[in-house]
């Protein structure tokens, strides 16, 4: 008995670390609930009490949360312990911006270039969606749409990197970087002429990319940064120029 009860225990741990991978991984996001328990254990290919014990394990580490009568759905914990903290300060310290701006060229160079070499076919489709969503929000107002489009983008070609730590890091840090775009986007103030030029250089990164160049595929990236950069200096000491003038009498 104590025999059968091992191996069970050794399943449920297997299950348990397949359900984590695919947390890990972006197949299921926080909020997502997982499938009915009678199709996901037969996908598995394990019984339902097996999988089970295997979301009871997952639920201890806090990654699962069950809802009477719900069904059982990815938590946000891995988001919210990472992210909350930054996106306070983010917010709160204008000093940051730079920070940050220097994380996104460091993140997105680099999973640009590892895209161009290990996308699939699945990878480049996706990408190539997210880039058409992207230029049809450039194309008219409103800017949450653009901010949404954006993110999405890198988020698709960071997922294209397969590497599940930078993955998942990217996934965990969504709102952070979220968070940077609509203050970047915001004070860039899009005119078609910036619309145009961010297409463009989006358009640039995909290109490289599903010509399998990851070297351009990083210039790009890196171009594309320096862009939101100047933009968001530019505008950042045009707001200060306002300011000051309003402060003075007369």
């Amino acid at each position: 008995m104590s025999g059968t009860r091992h191996v069970t225990t050794r399943v449920s741990d297997e299950i348990a670390r397949q359900i984590q991978t695919r947390i890990l991984e972006g197949s299921f996001r926080p909020g997502d609930r997982l499938p009915p328990e009678r199709q996901f254990s037969l996908d598995l290919g394990v019984s339902r009490s097996t999988l089970r014990e295997a979301i009871q394990k997952l639920e201890s580490r806090g990654l699962l949360a069950s809802r009477q009568g719900g069904g059982t759905f990815v938590t946000d914990k891995l988001d919210a312990d990472l992210v909350d903290p930054w996106l306070t300060a983010v917010g709160d310290q204008p000093g940051l911006q730079e920070d940050v701006l220097e994380f996104r060229e460091m993140l997105e160079a680099q999973t640009a270039a590892w895209a161009a070499e290990r996308a699939t076919d699945a990878d480049l489709a996706r990408i190539g969606r997210a880039y058409e969503a992207l230029e049809e929000s450039y194309r008219q107002p409103p800017r949450p749409a653009q901010i949404e489009a954006d993110v999405a983008f890198h988020q698709a070609i960071a997922e294209a990197a397969h590497n599940l730590l930078v993955g998942h890091l990217s996934a965990n840090l969504l709102r952070l970087m979220h968070e940077h775009v609509r203050k970047a986007i915001g004070a860039m103030q899009v005119t078609p002429q910036v619309a145009d030029q961010l297409t463009a250089q989006h358009r640039a990164i995909l290109d490289a990319i599903v010509a399998r160049d990851g070297t351009a595929a990083e210039a790009a990236s890196r171009r594309h940064i320096a862009y939101v950069r100047d933009r968001t200096r530019s505008a950042e000491v045009e707001v200060l120029r306002r300011e000051r003038a309003l402060r003075r009498p007369g």
